[in-house]
């Protein structure tokens, strides 16, 4: 694999003060935190409108990021091609986003402001996020909405025509837009209504049903990709100025998630292969409101939105008995007094109740079932409780609020929520590692960018709810479209390399083919799905809500041992020269299985307990997570140098605006 001239970790041993170290690579503009954005934006080289045209951009994905970076840069005048596996740019995995998009607009006149949105995602994050890339983040969130309400995208709208707003977990304020429980598309509506205009004009290029399956290196720099047609199993490669990468995360590695079959860390892990730093990939989200697994054949899990926790009270019953009584079905959970229930998070988080933070109301739930209390019938899941807000608000208003959601709800498990509460368990959801970024959302490889959930984004160690699609927005709409024409503008008029002048593109088509033979040529007789679902319960057990030093150097031997089967006993049927779901399957397994001992790897070596990260080796006489700040207030990031070989690099987070503290949302 190529590597960049100069990689990461010789530029981290050579450097002699670690802060100025992460000035230096981070590329944070220095100055007051307010200005940073504008001070940058005004150093950015520009491309003159009539040069445009003559640069080409390659935008991999099509989801919120994706779609509103690929659009923006089109609409700006750049030749765009974008390229996603689904059959519609409309059915990236954005579409599912349920409970809303956080922005400073303080329409709710409840102390908000863009400093707290910053200051509310520092602290959700367990303070293991960027200053400078948060501040930023709250900043264009104004922006955003206005952004959507052009485009039409319906937001709930109050008696008087104003846009609503309702709380989320991890803030006091409620600063969260909302279409219903559907916001996620409509958003994706929007941007895809801006990408089809491009689309429509010339400007973008759209590849539907195009697999990126690796990344080709021209000198040092990204410039180009190498495609899987899914239809007739053509393997191409596309030479362009510079790739964007926005695909998404790789939450399927626990097999059972709230994420679409199709989501995949393949072409983050192609990168990372190329010389891409990857950063704090065991900084994964739990989220607290799914519904409980039902059986060994499950293939995803349904998330049910957090805006849910407005309203419902997560409870469990005080006693075992009662909790055996209601899994055995002997017990109906509306007979159970009101003395005899126990909300947990009111009691143990009473200043935030029902919306604790992700990390801590999914920690709390585990607790509560490992006590033997847990209600659903494996014994893992709790109560979601709308009686007491049907009762004070009528049915009308909860209908109106979550109506779809709680149709959705009755669909999957035959049970009306409006007359029985709901049962829910946390389940894999986000991720808050990804590809290294700059600010300039740079990659280590020069002319590799990333945006959305594929970078390691800006929520640290754990994601507040409702601010996966402003980030994602963020990059797509606001910073991406000003980063990339500053690196081409410095690259030049002299156009993209040519594939024929490059052997590069050729022989990054000839490996992908190999790649995808060596697959076919097994043989064997287990399907890359059983494969998989053997991996994600090893990382769900052992590299999930809570982790140990035992237990990850245990999943690690487990996953190489999975993968040498693999190799020898994977069976693909079908062909590779046409539609063949069961070797995208496999060849996403694959890499799968690669990346998951670099994620138990990370989480050994961080040995502390923050946000989404557990380790019980660190938590209080409390259960808390215990940070340590003084040995990891650093982003993790780890460089490839060959099979199961990681060297890991360590930036400092200097935080010149914000005091460390124990997190506490009591």
């Amino acid at each position: 694999m190529s590597n960049p001239e100069i990689s990461f970790s010789e530029k981290w041993k050579s450097a002699t003060d670690p802060n100025d170290f992460a000035k230096t690579i981070s590329l944070i503009p220095d100055g007051p935190l307010a200005e940073k954005w504008s001070k940058r934006k005004f150093e950015y080289k520009l491309v003159n409108p009539a040069n445009r045209r003559k640069f080409h951009v390659i935008v991999v994905g099509s989801g919120l990021a994706g779609g509103a970076c690929a659009a923006s840069l089109g609409e700006m005048g750049f030749n765009v091609s974008c390229f996603c596996y689904q059959d519609s740019p409309r059915r990236a995995h954005s579409i599912a986003a349920q409970g809303g998009i956080n922005a400073a607009k303080c329409y709710q006149n409840d102390g908000d402001s863009v400093y707290r949105l910053f200051y509310d995602t520092i602290k959700g994050g367990d303070f293991r996020a960027r200053e400078g890339n948060v501040y930023r983040l709250a900043e264009v969130s104004n922006s955003i909405i206005d952004q959507c309400v052009a485009q039409g995208v319906p937001f709930a709208r109050e008696y008087g025509g104003t846009l609503a707003n309702r709380s989320f977990g991890g803030a006091q304020v409620s600063r969260t837009f909302y279409a219903r429980g559907q916001t996620g598309q409509q958003l994706l509506l929007g941007a895809y209504s801006a990408l089809s205009k491009q689309i429509g004009l010339g400007t973008v290029k759209m590849y539907n049903r195009h697999e990126m399956m690796d990344l080709v290196i021209v000198n040092g720099e990204a410039k180009g990709i190498v495609t899987r047609n899914m239809i007739t199993g053509e393997i191409k490669s596309w030479n362009a100025d510079c790739v964007v990468l926005c695909t998404g995360g790789y939450g399927n590695v626990f097999y059972l998630s709230t994420n679409a079959q199709g989501c995949n860390v393949t072409a983050a892990f192609r990168a990372f292969k190329h010389g891409a730093g990857f950063a704090n990939p065991c900084y994964t989200q739990i989220h607290p409101t799914c519904i409980p697994v039902h059986g060994d054949q499950q293939s995803k899990l349904t998330l049910m939105s957090e805006s849910l926790r407005n309203d419902g009270r997560v409870w469990v019953p005080k006693t075992r008995e009662q909790a055996k009584a209601i899994r055995e079905g002997k017990l109906n959970p509306n007979d159970v007094a009101e003395e005899d229930r126990d909300y947990y998070l009111e009691r143990k988080y009473p200043s935030f109740g029902n919306l604790a933070p992700r990390d801590i109301s999914s920690r709390a739930a585990k607790e509560a079932c490992d006590d033997e209390r847990g209600v659903a019938s494996t014994g893992r899941g709790v109560f979601l409780d709308f009686r007491d807000a049907i009762n004070r608000l009528g049915e009308d208003v909860i209908r109106d609020r979550y109506g779809n959601l709680f149709d959705m709800y009755e669909n999957i498990t035959g049970v009306n929520p409006y007359k029985n509460p709901m049962q829910i368990y946390p389940a894999s959801h986000y991720t808050m590692g990804g590809l290294w970024v700059d600010y300039n959302l740079m990659s280590t490889i020069p002319g590799l960018f990333v945006g959305g959930e594929a970078n390691f984004s800006d929520h640290g160690a754990n994601r507040l709810g409702a601010s996966a699609l402003m980030q994602g927005l963020s990059d797509g709409y606001f910073v991406l479209p000003a980063s990339v024409p500053n690196y081409l503008a410095k690259c030049g008029l002299k156009g993209a390399p040519k594939k024929e002048d490059h052997p590069e593109y050729a022989a990054a088509e000839a490996a992908v083919r190999e790649r995808i033979e060596k697959l076919m040529s097994v043989h064997g007789n287990k399907s890359p799905r059983a494969i998989h679902h053997e991996l994600g319960k090893i990382i769900w057990e052992k590299c999930g809500m809570a982790r140990t030093e035992e237990g990850l150097k245990s999943a690690i031997e487990e996953i190489k041992a999975l993968r040498e089967e693999f190799w020898k006993n994977v069976k693909i049927v079908g062909t590779a020269d046409s539609l063949n779901i069961e070797l995208e399957r496999a060849a996403r397994v694959a890499d799968f299985l690669d990346f998951a001992i670099l994620l138990c790897k990370d989480a050994l070596e961080r040995r502390e307990s923050c946000g989404g990260h557990f380790r019980a080796e660190f938590q209080t006489e409390e259960g808390e997570a215990l940070r340590v700040d003084e040995k990891f207030h650093h982003v993790g990031v780890w460089e490839y140098k060959g099979d199961d070989d990681f060297v890991r690099v360590q930036e400092p987070l200097v935080y010149e605006n914000v005091h460390l503290a124990t997190r506490s949302y009591k």
